[in-house]
């Protein structure tokens, strides 16, 4: 089996990078600058821009399966979630594990008026281009994984869909250990094939 992860050199990329090998398949790691990543057995690294979807392509021959760690960065383009998105849609990879952020889009009414106002202020620009790109995900039969403020911690971890959540007045936090496991567990294992899941510790 052949995983490709998306925004390889980023905080969750590299880890999924990692759990990849981890469980011992081919890992394909995409960035737009291949030499971040540090070479290993059963890792390929390739030169990938969600703003070249032809590249994207190229990227993922092969793979079974894409999973995204894809964040937005300081001095990224807007829209950068939605091209990368939609680039991933276009590519026709067989399944798509993608990170989304709770409270935003379908998890935005579980997450309450408080967490929403918040989100609004921090995130004000940021949560058009996250809706949309969960949107582009789900449209094609991909996973989401909407998750709180990630911290460290252990990796024990469970998925919910968003209906089984338990409501709080602040999202959880999570660990990006918990979260890097929830999130290969089901591109190895896909059990929420088209759905908006929620990750969390326990």
């Amino acid at each position: 089996m052949r995983i490709a992860v998306l925004g390889a050199t980023g905080a969750v990329g590299s880890l999924l990078v990692e759990a990849g090998l981890a469980r011992g398949v081919q890992v394909t790691a995409l960035a737009r600058d291949p030499a971040r990543v540090r070479a290993r057995p059963g890792l390929t690294a390739v030169a990938a821009d969600v703003y070249d979807p032809a590249s994207i392509v190229r990227a993922v021959e092969g793979a079974d399966v894409l999973v995204s760690g894809l964040g937005m960065t300081k001095g990224d383009l807007p829209g950068v979630l939605t091209a990368g998105a939609k680039a991933v849609v276009a590519s026709a990879v067989g399944r798509i594990v993608w990170l989304g952020a709770y409270g935003t889009g379908p998890s935005a009414a579980a997450a309450g008026a408080l967490t929403r106002g918040l989100l609004g202020l921090v995130m004000r620009a940021e949560i058009p281009d996250k809706v949309a790109a969960d949107a582009a995900i789900l449209s094609a039969g991909g996973t989401v994984f909407h998750v709180g403020p990630m911290t460290g911690g252990p990796p024990a971890h469970r998925t919910l869909p968003l209906e089984d959540a338990p409501r709080r007045l602040f999202p959880a936090r999570v660990s990006r250990a918990a979260v890097v496991g929830a999130m290969t567990g089901e591109a190895l294992d896909p059990r929420f094939a088209g759905r908006l899941v929620v990750a969390l510790n326990g």
